[in-house]
């Protein structure tokens, strides 16, 4: 019997393996913290903290059908791929039209809960952006989610950000502003993964 450290195809089993073990852990993590800033942000009328939730819930469901495509060809990842730009363009509109609302019918968010949510989802994106470092060079569908993770911690310290300029400012403001940035991370980075996608899929046979 072939020693199973020189047989391809365990060396993908165990790759596969590891990477579903990853895009478990990160897929409960994402999903209660999507609950937690859900409620935050609508207690503290925070836009901010509304855009992090719904990334939250945006990557919690790109991990979910990530694990269903992680043992499948590159035509599936790819695929999948093209989902989590679709999933991340329609969060960027989202957040652009909640700022747009708020802009209309301002208000003045509770800038404590923002930040104490802020400094808890960036511990966790931490954590997640961690576990996903060493599958970031993987296929596709492992670069695209580390994409998404990458860009979690930036809008977490974005989130921090708009905290302490409310609490500056006693404005809405910096909350808005963060809100709009936040779309156009989301929309920029939505390209980012789509383009690939579309690259990717034009390679492989159908």
């Amino acid at each position: 019997m072939a020693d199973c450290c020189n047989d391809k195809a365990c060396e993908i089993e165990v790759l596969r393996n590891r990477q579903s073990s990853t895009l478990k852990i990160v897929l409960g993590i994402n999903a209660a913290m999507f609950v937690v800033e859900l409620t935050a942000g609508l207690i503290s009328n925070s836009v901010s903290l509304l855009a992090d939730s719904l990334d939250m819930l945006g990557d919690a469901l790109v991990y979910g059908f990530s694990l269903y495509v992680v043992a499948r060809g590159s035509r599936m990842k790819a695929k999948a791929a093209l989902f989590k730009g679709v999933i991340m363009a329609a969060f960027g509109f989202f957040v652009l039209g909640q700022a747009i609302y708020r802009i209309i019918y301002p208000q003045i968010p509770v800038f404590e809960v923002i930040g104490l949510i802020g400094l808890l989802a960036l511990a966790t994106n931490g954590v997640c952006f961690f576990l996903l470092w060493r599958h970031r060079a993987d296929d596709i569908n492992m670069s695209s989610i580390w994409l998404c993770s990458r860009n979690d911690i930036i809008a977490n310290v974005s989130v921090l950000f708009a905290s302490a300029g409310v609490w500056l400012a006693r404005s809405g403001w910096p909350d808005i502003v963060v809100g709009l940035a936040l779309a156009a991370l989301f929309l920029r980075s939505a390209l980012s993964v789509l383009r690939d996608a579309i690259a990717e899929l034009g390679k492989t046979p159908a």
